[in-house]
């Protein structure tokens, strides 16, 4: 639809009150003209004007946005909200026409990931690895891992995966599923429980094994939610142990899945890991996982390994990791203020947080603890998941540790010391598996954390 002079003038102007309509047809306009950038920022023009109708027209301007990067994509919407602090949705229209990227897939024991279709959005460095079985309409932030080796994943439609998080499994003991529209924030773990639906679980939360959440919960950001835990459906749960503070108010579900959606979206813009290299060969008994990510000097002994998602940060200093000890997916281990040294047999888990300390010898850190800078935990430690350790802490040997600050809450048993040892031993062979599975993908030469999900994974 070509306008005339006088119509594209009326038009601006009716564009400056902020009229749809007029918006949408400046946007068919720039489209039959051939004006792709133009015709970018009227797509973002109509959008944020509330104009309808837009689906054939997005079309074109997703094929002209494929030559754009990103980042001017976001700069361009920054630019047509004219107050983006008022759009609480600005990365989830400018996220409209970013092409999604490819996930990293990697099969285990021979079976492939199964997603319903392509991921709706999907940004850098996404791991979905192993018998996940997933429905339609997913979205993955940067870094997202699905990880399901030991037993399966079974997710439902319209899943949000926020960035840097990871949803995995308890070994041959627990699988991971979740419901229907449920949307995960930023740097949280699933970990080996079920989920129900339209349920929201905010950043940083960590949900733990044979735990149940029925439907229509929302967990707020920083909750622990203990193992075995079950959340009642209709309220927000909060704190470590996360329980039920309050009942959801009506549309509030709705609001706090819109804050995790926008998020998700805003990690589609995020700028390259700069010095944050692809992963490299730290030796032939070393699991680097490839999308890993590392900088400077980091030294893995023999039967050791760095998983999915994981961030090493070695500044100016040095990461230093024993014989047989394992980095979870998704953990950020920063040297930046001083070395990070992990003894033998120890395991650090899922989204831990680590900074310029120590970590002795069959030893294991819980999924998303933060250990802060100078602390010094002994030989034989186990950390609870969630906990947090105050600078310079010192957590002597022999004990259970845990809480916010981490306090000694036990005796380590026969039994915690069985379950240490035994999550070496799968951690060695996880990491063998997918030392093989990587190889293929090695030698096409695709080792920057992306695959050609068409030609290695026929299902989709």
């Amino acid at each position: 639809m070509q306008l005339s002079r006088l119509e594209v003038k009326a038009l601006k102007l009716a564009l400056k009150s902020g009229d749809g309509q007029a918006a949408r047809s400046l946007l068919a306009h720039s489209v039959a003209l051939g004006h792709e950038r133009l015709a970018i920022r009227r797509y973002y023009e109509a959008r944020f004007f509330g104009a309808k109708d837009l689906a054939l027209l997005k079309a074109y301007c997703v094929g002209a946005a494929s030559n754009v990067a990103p980042i001017d994509l976001l700069k361009t919407a920054r630019d047509v909200a004219r107050d983006p602090d008022k759009h609480t949705d600005l990365h989830l229209v400018a996220s409209e026409l970013v092409e999604p990227s490819k996930p990293f897939v990697l099969p285990y024991d021979g079976v492939w990931p199964a997603l319903a279709g392509e991921p709706v959005v999907c940004a850098r460095l996404v791991s979905l690895l192993g018998r996940i079985k997933a429905g339609a309409r997913s979205w993955f932030g940067r870094g997202a891992v699905i990880r399901a080796d030991g037993h399966f994943v079974q997710i439902g439609n319209d899943f949000r995966l926020g960035e840097m998080s990871t949803v995995h499994i308890a070994h041959d003991i627990l699988p991971a599923i979740v419901g229907e529209r449920v949307s995960v924030g930023r740097n949280a773990v699933v970990h080996a429980c079920t989920i129900g639906d339209d349920c929201v679980i905010e950043n940083d939360v960590v949900i733990l094994d044979g735990t149940v959440v029925e439907d229509g919960v929302v967990v707020e950001a920083g909750s622990t939610v203990f193992p075995r835990s079950i959340l009642k459906a209709g309220f927000v749960c909060s704190g470590s142990p996360a329980k039920p503070v309050r009942e959801l108010a009506t549309d509030e579900r709705e609001a706090r899945a819109m804050s995790v959606h926008e998020s998700i979206a805003s990690s589609l813009f995020a700028l390259s890991a700069g010095a944050l290299s692809a992963a490299k060969d730290l030796g032939e008994d070393v699991l680097t996982a490839c999308t890993a990510r590392l900088v400077g000097r980091v030294e893995a002994a023999r039967h050791s390994s760095i998983f999915f998602g994981c961030r090493l940060n070695a500044g100016a200093n040095a990461i230093v990791i024993g014989e047989s000890s394992n980095v979870q997916d998704n953990t950020n281990i920063d040297a930046s203020e001083g070395s990070v040294t992990i003894g033998e047999n120890t395991t650090i888990g899922h989204n831990v947080r680590l900074q310029s300390s120590s970590v002795g010898s069959h030893s294991l850190i819980g999924i998303g603890s933060n250990v802060s800078c100078g602390t010094v935990v002994d030989d034989d430690v186990l950390l609870a998941a969630g906990s947090v350790t105050a600078s310079g802490q010192h957590l002597e040997r022999g004990w259970l540790w845990g809480g916010r600050p981490a306090r000694p809450i036990a005796r380590l048993d026969d039994g915690k010391r069985a379950m240490m040892a035994a999550t070496i031993q799968q951690y060695r062979a996880y990491a063998a598996a997918y030392q093989v599975a990587q190889i293929p993908l090695e030698k096409k030469g695709r080792t920057d954390g992306t695959s050609v999900v068409t030609d290695s994974y026929p299902d989709w």
